[in-house]
């Protein structure tokens, strides 16, 4: 496709990264020769078909480059997250094999050289951002520029050698490995062929009105099997103009800058958007609040009951220009929204609540769904859609295979077949054995199905929880509730087989709860003393108790605290795509969870941490159970 592209469209638009300020643009012709270099550069160093190359950076033109340069050699390919530790770098180049390190900048390579000398099979580190590299002297390191140069020189004198390698690719080959998130063990090698790849994206277009030629920043990680579909193989098919921002902190002035036809998002980032308008409008002016608040009943009035179907009020009708100029024309700026075509919430689950604000807004906010061995699964199609669901089964395109089936187990299991069938976890057949039952694929997921058609998904099957009571709930369809709340970050929610009720723990929103304190003259210190406050206690206590008002009976959070401290990657609480390490958790926060269960007021905790310059220390704080009913401490 890229050779396709830069034969037909040599001179078009194709790439734009921000750099210092500036927009710098690469053709199709542009991209080809950076690929085609790198990769014959690549070639002489050793990386070979059937090799493996790990390329580990934030989102820029050159992580494009590198996958694209080993996968046109036949090699596959293993994006890491960029904050990645030296360890959980080690862990997925011994895994996959790796031969070829492709690293950002000097940070990477920092981390690539620490492991180099445990991985016997690596033939070369080669970095493309040599910013403070001018000292590092390692057999190993290459720099992106004389790798090319000597890229280009292979090209003069084998006109045909890069055109050859790629027409030896087969579309069933291996293309990439995508690694799960590891919440309950180590993560495991997703395998995924071209045609797999190819298939998923057909199954994407068949949901989202995307059309050739539009706008995209590229953000969201190329770890993620959904940046590979939509970021790399979409935008080779369309093909779309890929953005890509001048650092991970200028994500959201550069979707300003750009607003973009196509945004996606996984949930904790649009949530992220949505309680950043949310804390913005609490510190308004009241004038400004009442126009915002009113504008989003008159956008929900319209924009919602439509995408409902029902039929707005005639009033609301006519009130929705007024809105527009006063307040919602302003918001989509202010987030890069104005152009939005396409907008798509992908990963886990998110409160239907977040949806109706975006609509509400004027972002048609849709969800797609699916995981990283089937692929994707169910969207939102067309302009009318239930929010409480994940949408119905995608269409397969000819070709990829037969269409999508499914059914659902007696313990709410999804069982799936149809399309393109990912080819296994490298290196572990029993674990692929696993996933089959009787021809099906088995998701893990455990949903319901509606009358249309369409999927809610609840919770993975392992993680619906059974009460002493004998009562059942969806931990995670309750927190993604608890999370819309512009005052909490995380939240995980307890309760199983040995207790009577649902208690939580909550990670509470440092930057928006000491902005809400600040201007009320509330006295804090740390992180640790805010989260203990009374107010601040007593006002997660309101948020709880209100989405206890949509659930039944026996789900409601009857006690919660505060985490003590914030909960962060780097010490293993979360996975890097912030899911919570819930096992991890339960056994680092035993004491404060045994208190809560045990109707302690006060809850003296001792926690290992881990500060910024690598010293390890211990946490020492009194954290106060709440009792959601009443409001005081319990």
């Amino acid at each position: 496709m890229l050779l396709a592209h830069a034969d037909a469209r040599p001179g078009e638009l194709a790439q734009r990264v921000k750099r210092k300020g500036i927009w710098r643009c690469h053709s199709w012709a542009d991209v080809l020769e950076s690929v085609r270099a790198l990769a014959l550069g690549a070639a002489a160093l050793g990386l070979q078909r059937g090799d493996t190359a790990v390329v580990i950076g934030e989102n820029e033109p050159e992580h494009f480059w590198s996958l694209f340069a080993a996968q046109s050699l036949g090699a596959k390919t293993v994006s890491v997250y960029p904050d990645a530790t030296a360890d959980e770098l080690l862990y997925l180049c011994e895994d996959s094999g790796a031969r070829f390190i492709f690293a950002q900048d000097q940070e990477q390579v920092d981390k690539a050289l620490a492991i180099a000398g445990k991985l016997p099979a690596l033939c070369a580190i080669a970095y493309w951002d040599d910013s403070g590299m001018w000292s590092y002297r390692h057999d190993l390191l290459q720099g992106f520029q004389p790798l090319c140069e000597v890229g280009r020189k292979l090209h003069q004198q084998h006109p045909q050698r890069f055109r050859l390698a790629v027409e030896e690719g087969r579309v069933d080959d291996l293309a990439l490995l995508t690694y799960t998130s590891g919440t309950t063990s180590k993560p495991k090698g997703v395998m995924i062929s071209h045609r797999w790849l190819l298939d998923n994206a057909s199954r994407m277009l068949s949901a989202l009105p995307l059309e050739p030629g539009m706008e995209y920043l590229s953000y969201t990680p190329l770890a993620w099997i959904t940046e590979q579909l939509l970021g790399v193989t979409l935008g080779l098919m369309l093909p779309l103009v890929l953005n890509f921002p001048e650092g991970p902190d200028q994500v959201l002035p550069n979707i300003r800058e750009l607003s973009p036809h196509m945004v996606l998002f996984g949930p904790r980032q649009w949530e992220s958007i949505a309680a950043t308008i949310e804390a913005r409008m609490l510190h308004a002016r009241p004038l400004a609040r009442g126009l915002y608040r009113w504008s989003v009943r008159v956008g929900h009035a319209v924009r919602v009951a439509r995408l409902e179907g029902r039929k707005p009020a005639l009033a609301a009708r006519l009130l929705l220009p007024l809105a527009e100029v006063l307040t919602l024309h302003a918001v989509r700026d202010q987030f890069g929204l104005l152009r939005s075509r396409v907008a798509v919430s992908g990963g886990t689950a998110m409160a239907p609540d977040v949806f109706r604000l975006f609509h509400a807004l004027g972002v048609p906010l849709r969800n797609i769904y699916g995981c990283s061995e089937f692929g994707l699964i169910a969207g939102h199609k067309g302009q009318r859609y239930d929010l409480e669901t994940v949408g119905p089964l995608l269409a397969v395109a000819p070709g990829f295979g037969a269409p999508l089936e499914s059914k659902v187990e007696a313990d709410g299991e999804l069982l799936l077949r149809g399309g393109t069938g990912f080819l296994g976890y490298w290196n572990k057949p029993e674990k692929t054995a696993a996933l089959d039952r009787d021809g099906w694929f088995a998701s893990g997921d455990a949903v319901r199905i509606t009358a249309r058609g369409e999927f809610i998904f609840l919770d993975r099957v392992e993680h619906l929880v059974r009460l002493s009571s004998g009562h059942a709930y969806p931990p995670q369809f309750i927190e993604t509730r608890l999370r819309f709340s512009p005052f909490i970050k995380d939240v995980m929610v307890l309760g199983d087989s040995t207790r009577p009720w649902v208690a939580a723990l909550v990670n509470i929103d440092m930057g928006v709860a000491a902005r809400w304190a600040e201007e009320r003259r509330i006295a804090f210190s740390t992180f640790t003393d805010l989260s203990q406050r009374p107010e601040i206690r007593d006002l997660v206590r309101g948020e709880i108790a209100r989405i206890n008002t949509l659930l039944p009976e026996g789900s409601r959070v009857v006690r919660f605290a505060n985490f003590p401290k914030e909960l962060d990657a780097d010490e293993g609480e979360l996975t890097r795509t912030r899911k919570l390490r819930r096992e991890f958790l339960e056994q680092r926060y035993r004491t404060l969870i045994e208190g809560l269960y045990g109707g302690k007021a006060g809850i003296d905790c001792e926690i290992a941490v881990t500060y910024q310059d690598g010293r390890q220390g211990v946490l020492r704080a009194t954290v106060v159970a709440t009792d959601v009913g009443n409001g005081g401490a319990a």
